[in-house]
């Protein structure tokens, strides 16, 4: 464009007429302004999607108000299973004593009976509080070695007797409830 035509463009003022300018206002109106059934469409679906997140929202929390609810009664339940654990542990030693107590008793003297029988009562009734509260002896003579429950002392060669074999237990294992408070410690067979 050349000087002149530029100074004629804005020299001259456009005017628009009135007509045109309440068109001009009423598509502005239309293009701002949805009508009341687009903006009812608009809201319903915005609910529908809040909706839809609510109760997803919902399920996880129930779902995860459940898992909480079983791992307290499942830890509950542990805790009443195994809440003897360590103070049976401690009574394990005793048991092992009142043991050894007998098998250094001579069984052929008779001046030692009565004291022989008194700790062979004693034991019992040990081992019957012990059985009471699911608390297991492992004697584990002449049977496979198993490390899950044996604590192998030593191995020895011995003839006619299966590899892996348990021998001679040192000290009896104990279990509670199932679970492993002490292994059987034992005297393994080795091929000679």
């Amino acid at each position: 464009m050349s000087e002149q035509e530029k100074d004629q463009n804005n020299a001259e003022p456009q005017v628009e007429t009135v007509e045109e300018q309440q068109a001009a206002a009423e598509a502005e109106a239309e293009q701002v302004e949805p009508t009341a059934e687009e903006k009812l469409a608009e809201l319903e679906a915005e609910l529908a999607i809040v909706k839809k997140a609510l109760g997803e929202a919902d399920i996880r929390a129930q779902a995860e108000i459940q898992n909480v609810r079983k791992r307290a009664e499942r830890d509950v339940q542990h805790a009443r299973k195994f809440a003897l654990e360590k103070f049976a542990g401690d009574l394990l030693s005793v048991a092992d004593n009142l043991e050894r107590g007998l098998a250094a008793l001579d069984a052929e003297d008779e001046a030692l009976k009565g004291a022989r029988e008194g700790i062979e009562l004693t034991l019992k009734s040990l081992l019957d509080v012990f059985a009471r509260y699911n608390l297991e002896q492992i004697s584990p003579a002449d049977e496979p070695f198993n490390p899950e429950l044996h604590e192998a002392m030593t191995m020895v060669p011995v003839p006619n007797v299966d590899p892996n074999t348990v021998i001679d237990v040192l000290e009896k294992g104990y279990q509670l409830n199932g679970r492993l408070i002490r292994p059987a410690r034992v005297v393994v067979s080795k091929a000679p």
